[in-house]
């Protein structure tokens, strides 16, 4: 043990370097960072909602209505499909998972199942393995979901309702936002330093479904508000609260939607540019070329934004939206319109907001109690391990604690006051590792060893109890973490990085300290041997 490797020196000096290099930041304030050179790195601790103050909301996505709109999507694709294939329709109704279109003439049965087998080539209801057309009688034919794809919409329009989120929050400048899923249908999203949960929530719970859709003037708006709305249409309001009777076939939607930026109309207004992708503009262009003089409505989650008069083809995929916009609601709008459109609608379950005074509070009490935490450690070393190797533990302490701060910050983690609760567990079991191995050495030097034989039989007895110790506390954070949401992620995660670290200051930096004094004193026997 007296031969210390080089490359354990090596590893210390080179640890603590990058400990303080990825931990300093923490110590300045913004400007100060700001004034720093840009290749220095400069990454800080992420204060999580209960430190910094921000919002909290629980929200649910309806899944069921979203299954109801994909099946009515059913309705209208059969419509459409078997309308310009010139085959008479007698009616549609909803069957379970799906619709049964029924003909007017059974004769047509057999072109109206080979024009509905084209349906399953794709579209925006996914695969052909997601759906079913089957014959039922002579006249009628069920077109619907298979089990399988109704059971799975729920999953993936959770999981696509999280990135939507994601993107809109960010859209904000919110800073390392947590979003995560809670059972099987619900999202939890922390937005740590956003002040204006109303902000958060209007932003968040809109769903931002664009759609471009001919506007029906072969049927009167009158007879339509007063009951009569074709089966191929419906009936829309305005932003102005003028009414407006649409077909129900999506020309493009949102899913074509490239980018959205806000831009100017003729009278210098705000307004909206968009720019469709390949598809959405061939789409955009045939209908635009073969409805010159027709008006078609530009629809946003329901509501009517304008309907222009289309005065020429429109082939480039790209034009503006114009309406009553101002430039703070245009700005709002292209940032949802860039998200992308929620697949399912989200309901606020629950809200709640923690003020940045008592984050602020909450930041103090927990820096009281790790400065009480760590007092009480080096108290306890140094009474029982004297001046000399208490201090050492003290030290190895310290740069544990640089290197704990430094892989946070380095990672982009969440501070949180369960991970306060983390750390401070974390100084205690710190000091585990010192104690197995001081009362190894203790007990050696007892019965009679030399001081390095001593110390050479403390290192290398007690090891595998640490390893043994510190690996079980891993594996439960570990399960922690992956089970767990939140404030219990944010306990896990610093706990699991502490344990690493602790491992590795209270076994090296112990080692080659009192390596340096033994080489240095040469002493007869140990402090801590009685």
């Amino acid at each position: 043990m007296v031969h210390l490797s080089r490359w354990k020196i090596i590893l210390l000096a080179l640890s603590l370097a990058l400990g303080l290099l990825f931990s300093y930041g923490n110590a300045l304030s913004p400007a100060q960072r700001e004034a720093l050179p840009g290749w220095l790195p400069k990454p800080t601790l992420n204060l999580g909602l209960d430190l910094q103050g921000g919002s909290y909301l629980l929200l649910q996505v309806d899944v069921d209505a979203m299954r109801e709109k994909r099946i009515a999507n059913l309705s209208e694709d059969a419509r459409q499909t078997l309308s310009e294939a010139q085959i008479a329709v007698g009616g549609i109704v909803r069957d379970g998972n799906g619709v049964v279109v029924t003909l007017t003439n059974p004769a047509q049965m057999d072109p109206a199942v080979t024009e509905m087998r084209n349906l399953l080539g794709g579209g925006a209801s996914g695969l052909a393995s997601d759906r079913t057309i089957t014959r039922q009688g002579d006249n009628r034919i069920r077109y619907a979901f298979t089990d399988a794809a109704m059971t799975a919409m729920g999953p993936t329009a959770v999981d696509q309702s999280i990135e939507v989120v994601r993107r809109r929050i960010d859209s904000l400048g919110t800073r390392e936002p947590s979003i995560t899923r809670q059972g099987a249908e619900r999202i939890v999203v922390q937005a740590p330093g956003e002040s204006d949960p109303t902000q958060l929530e209007r932003v968040i719970g809109q769903t931002a479904q664009l759609t471009f859709q001919m506007v029906d003037v072969d049927n009167s708006v009158q007879e339509a508000m007063a009951g009569a709305v074709p089966p191929d249409a419906e009936l829309l309001m305005g932003e102005d609260g003028t009414p407006y009777l649409v077909k129900r076939r999506v020309i493009v939607s949102g899913e074509n939607l490239v980018n959205a930026n806000v831009t100017t109309d003729q009278s210098n207004r705000p307004a909206i540019g968009f720019r469709f992708d390949g598809q959405g503009a061939r789409r955009f262009g045939d209908t635009t070329a073969a409805n010159i003089g027709r008006p078609f409505a530009i629809i946003l989650d329901g509501k009517v934004i304008s309907a222009p008069v289309i005065n020429s083809a429109i082939t480039g995929g790209s034009g503006i939206i114009e309406g009553t916009f101002t430039i703070a609601s245009a700005s709002e709008l292209v940032n949802l319109l860039n998200g992308g459109s929620l697949p399912a609608p989200l309901t606020v379950e629950e809200r709640r907001s923690v003020t940045a005074s008592l984050g602020a509070d909450a930041v103090r009490a927990g820096q009281l109690a790790t400065m009480i935490a760590f007092i009480g450690v080096l108290v306890f070393m140094v009474l029982s391990y004297g001046l000399l190797f208490g201090g050492i533990s003290v030290v190895a302490l310290l740069m544990n604690g640089i290197l704990i701060i430094a892989a946070m910050s380095m990672t982009g983690a969440t501070l949180t006051l369960p991970g306060i609760a983390g750390l401070i567990l974390t100084l205690a079991m710190a000091v585990d590792a010192n104690v197995l191995i001081y009362e190894r050495m203790r007990d050696e030097a007892n019965a009679g060893r030399s001081p390095i034989a001593a110390m050479d039989a403390g290192f290398n007895r007690a090891m595998v109890t640490i390893v043994d110790a510190n690996l079980t506390t891993i594996l439960a954070a570990l399960i922690m973490f992956w089970f767990g949401a939140g404030p219990v992620r944010g306990f896990a995660w610093t706990l699991s990085i502490g344990v690493v670290t602790s491992v590795f200051t209270a076994v090296l930096v112990t080692q080659v300290l009192l390596v340096f004094w033994l080489r240095l004193r040469r002493p007869k026997s140990l402090p801590i041997a009685s």
